[in-house]
């Protein structure tokens, strides 16, 4: 039987890789961001067409449907290695903190900032693919406008709360990815954080933007500033989240079994 490792070992694990992560050379880093936006829209676009078609016959369950239909979008960014802005949360932190002499501001910023820009981009292009008439079924595209215009218009509590939960999810997700060593373990832990953001409709800044760009070329009446205080309040919220509630709490408890032992 297989041993789960205990939380120092899961820590270990998560330094070690956030020296990779910061180590990514800026054509890697570029890379690996793109790959994870354009791949991520594939889990949208099928919350979208289900959404789409389930809604007009079965209503509010149709989220469900949906829900269930994102998932396999994360499981390629686990599985494929790709990373998203909010995947860099636990394990770079980690690595910084570990650090001797240094909190390593320069290359987090960096690497959050390269992420975060590449996903978009990667995002937008495949969008841009998607948005050709005739290319999605009928009813996608209203679907996707729906869907932003109840995020953009969202109040901004709500939206913050929503953000902090995607900020809370995925940074455990990262955690907890770091106790599996099985493919298909990391693949079911990855659907069912996929499952649940997209049910609670808990916002992770990058799938929440591109979800907007979505309603965007399909029509939705956003204006600029609203997309703009969207991605700031929802930034923010998954920082408090993953940073300020599930990485500083495990960094402390490592640090913590690391006095004890001492």
């Amino acid at each position: 039987m297989t041993v789960a490792p205990d939380p120092s070992e899961i820590y270990e694990r998560a330094v070690a890789e956030g020296d990779r992560r910061l180590g990514q050379s800026t054509l890697e880093l570029a890379s690996t961001g793109f790959i994870a936006g354009f791949t991520v829209v594939f889990g949208i676009v099928a919350l979208g067409i289900v959404e789409g078609i389930l809604e007009p016959a079965i209503g509010d369950v149709a989220t469900i449907a949906g829900a269930l239909a994102f998932g396999p979008g994360v499981v390629f960014l686990v599985v494929g290695r790709a990373e998203l802005f909010n995947e860099n949360f636990f394990d770079p932190v980690a690595s910084a903190v570990e650090a001797s002499g240094t909190w390593l501001v320069g290359p987090l910023v960096r690497l959050w900032t390269v992420t975060f820009a590449f996903n978009l981009a990667g995002g937008a292009l495949v969008i841009g693919v998607f948005s050709v008439e005739g290319a999605l079924p009928p009813g996608t595209g209203e679907a996707f406008v729906r869907a932003a215009e109840e995020i953009v218009h969202r109040r901004t509590p709500a939206k913050f709360a929503d953000a902090f939960a995607g900020g809370v999810l995925v940074t455990l997700l990262s955690f907890l990815l770091h106790a599996a060593n099985a493919v298909g373990t990391r693949a079911f832990l990855a659907y069912l954080v996929g499952f649940l953001l997209a049910l609670g409709a808990f916002d992770h800044v990058v799938v929440t933007m591109l979800h907007v760009l979505f309603g965007v070329v399909f029509g939705a009446g956003i204006g600029l500033a609203g997309v703009a205080t969207t991605t700031a309040v929802v930034t923010f919220g998954n920082l408090v989240g993953g940073l300020g509630l599930v990485t500083l709490t495990h960094v402390a408890q490592a640090k913590g079994a690391e006095d004890s032992d001492g």
